[in-house]
């Protein structure tokens, strides 16, 4: 069994999404659909402090670019498409075979939806008659029916039912307006496809997340692509068969104790990964962070979205993105856009412990990378406020 030091397994993994040569290259249709198809997905959020969180991906990758034409691939071109991956994400479209293979077992597999289902049969269809006669359509446009109770979410029977006919394949997103789902039939907007073989998902999925992250343990399997829940022993079995075929290897990463796996294909590249260079910052939601505790393991970087904390116990700030620079998470940098100024405020800068020794090097990547990130909002200046040590040597910079 071969063992690879913990550095190659990191560089491989900042390499496998697109970060070992970050804002190097331009975005493009064809990048675009690289990367998704890479990732496994570009995650979506409602929470607009500096950007929406595919954007900030999106600049993460490839520095500042027309945020229109990205709208127009997606939901034009339908270069993407909507659909849950690790969580809410743009997939690409090369995968829609695999994902309408879940989209077909959606109701049969997610049975948590079948009470609901035989008490609210008539939403349900009156929902998707809807959007075939009235679609496009923002969700908030559809006709509800009085409310009942609470129930989940607090979501009434229109608002579920939506969800229901877009997990399972019946309804696509259109559009979005405001950050806003426009809905349709999802003959209207995704291709027809056959789906990809049940037999085969498992394997597909297994494939899809190791090709992500390069080389990963059985935990980082469960927890970077979520979506869907599989049966238990499922992913065990689709592990086992790709080690029989020689598909996948068994290795060992210095320092750990749990086994590791990677592509067969993949083993050269671990032996000499990408030495990585250049800096950029990353998004919460950003593939890299998925998985927490894998992110500790192979980069020394605790990371918690404090958007949830009270802001007296917040350590870091209210929408910390990491420092990324030259293939090391080296500080935490607390971020507003104020859109209606045309300035982007950094109102705290922290570097990681013994990073102080590299500090002239992040710093001066960092101001490079938040003149990027400005000009990819269209901001007029950066504005530093933080008042500690490294904010005040960024400040200097800018």
């Amino acid at each position: 069994m071969r063992t690879f030091s913990k550095a190659a397994a990191a560089r491989l993994f900042l390499a496998r999404q697109g970060l070992d040569r970050p804002r190097f290259q331009p975005l493009t249709r064809e990048s675009l659909e690289r990367c998704a198809a890479a990732t496994g997905g570009l995650q979506l959020d409602s929470i607009n402090v500096v950007e929406r969180a595919h954007r900030l991906t999106l600049w993460s990758r490839f520095g500042a670019y027309d945020a229109q034409a990205l709208d127009a691939w997606v939901y034009r071109d339908r270069a993407l498409f909507e659909y849950w991956s690790h969580a809410a994400c743009l997939v690409a479209r090369e995968h829609l075979p695999a994902w309408r293979r879940v989209m077909a077992d959606y109701k049969t597999r997610h049975t948590g939806w079948s009470g609901w289902l035989r008490r609210n049969a008539k939403a349900v269809a009156a929902v998707e008659a809807e959007a075939a006669a009235r679609g496009p359509l923002k969700g908030g446009g559809f006709t509800r029916p009085k409310r009942r109770g609470g129930g989940w979410w607090n979501w009434d029977a229109t608002q579920h039912a939506l969800h229901y006919l877009w997990m399972a394949g019946r309804l696509g997103v259109a559009a979005r307006v405001n950050f806003e789902k426009v809905y349709d039939l999802a003959s209207r907007v995704l291709p027809e496809v056959e789906p990809l073989p049940a037999a085969e998902f498992p394997g597909w999925h297994l494939r899809t997340s190791l090709k992500a992250m390069g080389a990963a343990t059985e935990k980082d399997l469960r927890m970077y692509m979520t979506f869907p829940r599989q049966k238990a022993g499922e992913r065990g079995q689709a592990l086992k068969a790709l080690l029989k075929d020689g598909e996948a290897v068994e290795l060992r990463v210095e320092g750990a104790e749990e086994p590791w796996y990677a592509l067969a294909a993949d083993v050269p590249a671990l032996e000499n990964p990408p030495e990585p260079s250049g800096t950029t910052l990353l998004s919460p939601f950003d593939s890299l962070m998925w998985h927490r505790e894998r992110v500790v393991r192979l980069f020394d970087f605790d990371y918690k979205i404090e958007v949830y904390t009270p802001a007296p116990k917040r350590r870091y700030g209210y929408y910390v993105l990491p420092i990324l620079h030259d293939g090391r998470l080296v500080g935490r940098l607390d971020p507003k856009n104020h859109r209606d100024r045309k300035v982007l405020e950094v109102r705290r800068v922290h570097l990681e412990a013994g990073e102080e020794r590299n500090a002239d090097s992040i710093l001066q990547g960092t101001a490079e990378t938040l003149k990027s990130l400005a000009s990819h909002l269209k901001a007029e200046r950066v504005g530093v406020t933080a008042r500690a040590a490294p904010g005040r040597a960024l400040r200097a910079l800018l």
